[in-house]
C-alpha cells in the first residue's frame, strides 16, 4: 500500500508510542492469517468495522451509498438491454450489411473510448452549452433533504412522496450518466447478441419455418431469439454487476455519491475496513446475479429442470 493505515489514523506528527498502541489496538501486529480470520469472523457478523474516513461503522457508509450505485447502474442497464438487444438482433438479420456495420463500429467504439472521457465531452455539450441535462450530483442543492428516504433511490422515493418536481430534477441529472453506462452496456450485450442470433439463423430449424411460409417477424423474435434468451440472460446479468461495480470513473465524473466514489476515497486515504467491506458487497452481487441468472434458466428453459 502506498499509505500506511496507522498514519491515517492517528496522523504522520503522533508520536512512535502512540503509533504502536493504535498499531496494537488495529490488530496489524498480529500474523496476516490471523488478523485474516479475525476479519472473516467479524464479517460473518456483519461487522466490516469502523471507517477512518467517516468514524461511522462500514456497513452504514455503504447502506448509505449503494442506492446511488444501484439506481444509475439499474438504469444504465436498462438502456443498454432496450437498445442494445435490437441492435445485436438486427445487425445479425442483416449480417454483412450497412445496418450491420453501423452496429459493428456503435459497439467498437463503445468498447474502445474511455468512459470518463464520455462523461467530460457529455457535461460540455448537454449541460454546459445546450443545457439539456442537469450538472454533476443527484439533485439541485435546494431539493436536497426535500423528500423521505424510503429506498435510498431518489426516482421511487420522490414518486413515493408524490413529488414529481423532485423526480423530474433527478430524472434530468442521472440521464447522462445513465445513458453513458447504457452506451457502455449496449456495446458488449448487442455484440454477443448478434453473435447468438448468428448462431441460431443458420440452424436448419429456421430454414425449415422460412421453407413453410413462416412469417420472417416470427421466425426472428418468436424462434431464432427465443433459443437464446438462456444465454443472454448470463451476458446482461455479468454487465449488470459490471456496471455495479465498474462505475467508478463515471462517478468520480459527475460527483455520483456511489459505491465506487467511496471505495476510491477510501482507498486514497487507506481506509481499508471501508474499501473490503465495499469489495465484499461487490462480490456478492456478483454472485448473487450468477444465482438468479441460474434460477432463470429453470424458469425460462425446461431442459435446465
Amino acid at each position: 500500500m502506498p499509505i500506511d493505515p496507522v498514519l491515517a489514523v492517528v496522523g504522520d506528527r503522533a508520536s512512535a508510542e502512540v503509533y504502536e498502541r493504535a498499531r496494537i489496538e488495529l490488530g496489524l501486529d498480529r500474523p496476516l492469517y490471523e488478523q485474516f480470520w479475525i476479519y472473516l469472523t467479524d464479517v460473518l457478523r456483519g461487522d466490516f468495522g469502523t471507517s477512518v474516513l467517516t468514524s461511522r461503522p462500514v456497513i452504514e457508509d455503504i447502506a448509505r451509498v449503494f442506492p446511488a450505485t444501484l439506481e444509475l447502474a439499474t438504469l444504465g442497464t436498462l438502456i443498454g438491454v432496450a437498445v442494445g438487444v435490437p441492435m445485436g438482433v438486427m445487425a445479425a438479420v442483416h449480417q454483412g450489411r450497412w445496418l450491420d456495420q453501423i452496429v459493428r463500429v456503435v459497439g467498437l467504439i463503445g468498447h474502445s473510448v474511455p468512459i470518463f472521457w464520455l462523461g467530460l465531452v457529455g457535461l460540455l455539450v448537454f449541460y454546459a452549452n445546450l443545457g439539456w441535462v442537469s450538472g454533476p450530483g443527484r439533485l439541485d442543492v435546494f431539493y436536497e433533504g426535500m423528500v423521505p428516504t424510503v429506498t435510498g433511490m431518489i426516482l421511487i422515493d420522490s414518486l413515493i412522496a408524490g413529488d414529481l418536481d423532485i423526480f423530474m430534477n433527478a430524472l434530468s441529472h442521472i440521464i447522462l450518466p445513465a445513458a453513458l453506462l447504457g452506451y457502455y452496456s449496449l456495446a458488449y450485450i448487442s455484440r454477443m447478441t448478434r453473435s447468438f442470433m448468428l448462431e441460431q439463423l443458420r440452424q436448419e430449424y429456421v430454414t425449415t419455418a422460412r421453407v413453410k411460409g413462416v412469417a420472417e417477424s416470427r421466425v426472428i423474435w418468436r424462434h431464432a431469439f427465443g433459443n437464446i434468451r438462456v444465454p443472454l440472460i448470463t451476458v446482461i446479468a455479468l454487465s449488470y454487476a459490471t456496471l455495479l461495480e465498474g462505475s467508478v470513473l463515471t462517478e468520480t465524473v459527475f460527483a455520483w455519491p456511489g459505491l465506487g466514489q467511496y471505495i476510491t476515497n477510501s482507498l486514497l486515504k487507506a481506509d481499508m475496513n471501508a474499501v473490503l467491506g465495499g469489495t465484499v458487497v461487490v462480490g456478492a452481487a456478483f454472485v448473487g446475479l450468477n444465482m438468479l441468472s441460474d434460477l432463470l434458466y429453470r424458469l425460462l428453459d425446461p431442459r435446465a429442470q
